[in-house]
């Protein structure tokens, strides 16, 4: 690392983290002068990528052991290694916003996963103190679910990315991102919001600050709830049991196909299992017609009322 570069440090995922680059949706760390445990710096990629890019790769990635080397074209060229250094290769002309989308998302993926963070694809939210994972497909609503609980004073722990660590009586523990959220337009319409209030990221999806609501601490995970477009009416729930449970974690991992290439087989299956032993699991299946968060929402609330009525009785 260049000592003469100018780095900013921000706090997400538990980590300091120095940064060339301005990264507005972080939060700032008071002590500007504390060691980081992530470097992020720009750099030109692109003769790496040519000479890596045959190596183990799709056309967008490549990964040689601890190496790994993402190409988003017409944006940027990425490099995470070591679980502590991210190096990024700008494209002329590129957006600085579409840039750090996916820094802040694959790359941070990435990133989690070689340093045995589990990352789940998902929102989080705190209720009664404790942490709810919302997870499922592109498209299943996570996002929005969540922006419907901060609406009615629920904190955030994190949007799209989930990081799950366990403290040491290895009871797994949701550590908080960022304070932001990405919802589509038609998202924002149905929850009342104003899309000219928030940056566009791309297309009609829109970045929402949510500094006011956002938990800086991390917060025991008590359930997972994976959200499941059907074209059934009306909303249903369903209480996950046994084998059924290790599958549905492995496949709402984030960028799950990468598990096995970074050698993470057995540890993703301990952590899974360590997991899926402490907390709650629901698949709530949801009509992929009209609009049903405000339901889905109390239907959430009702069943974490009744665990903790149970765990109680």
């Amino acid at each position: 690392m260049n000592p003469a570069v100018k780095r900013t440090i921000y706090r997400a995922f538990g980590l300091t983290i120095a940064s060339e680059l301005a990264l507005p949706e972080l939060l700032r760390d008071a002590d500007q002068t504390c060691e980081a445990e992530v470097y992020i710096d720009k750099d030109d990629l692109n003769q790496a990528w040519k000479e890596r890019s045959g190596i183990d790769s799709d056309d967008y990635y490549a990964l040689d052991g601890d190496d790994f080397m993402l190409n988003i074209e017409g944006t940027a060229i990425y490099r995470v290694g070591g679980g502590n250094r991210i190096t990024v290769s700008p494209n002329i002309g590129a957006e600085d916003t579409v840039v750090r989308l996916y820094l802040l998302g694959t790359c941070m993926g990435v990133l989690l996963f070689q340093r045995k963070l589990m990352p789940l694809h998902g929102s989080a939210v705190v209720i009664n103190g404790k942490a709810y994972a919302f997870v499922g497909d592109s498209g299943a609503g996570k996002s929005t679910l969540a922006a419907a609980f901060l609406k009615r004073g629920y904190p955030l722990l994190t949007d799209d990315v989930i990081a799950v660590t366990f403290d040491r009586d290895r009871i797994p523990v949701v550590i908080p991102s960022y304070p932001q959220q990405k919802l589509w337009q038609e998202s924002i319409d149905k929850l009342g919001m104003q899309s000219d209030r928030y940056l566009p990221l791309y297309e009609t999806k829109y970045a929402i600050p949510a500094a006011s609501m956002f938990c800086e601490e991390p917060v025991p995970l008590a359930g997972i709830f994976e959200l499941v477009k059907t074209d059934r009416s009306g909303t249903e729930l369903r209480h996950l049991q046994g084998l059924e449970r290790l599958p549905t974690v492995r496949y709402h991992t984030y960028r799950h196909f990468l598990i096995p290439q970074l050698g993470l087989d057995q540890w993703h299956f301990s952590a899974s299992v360590a997991i899926v032993d402490r907390i709650n699991m629901y698949q709530l299946c949801r009509s992929a017609s009209g609009f049903t968060v405000h339901d889905l929402v109390s239907r959430i609330l009702n069943t974490v009322e009744d665990g903790i009525r149970i765990s109680q009785g």
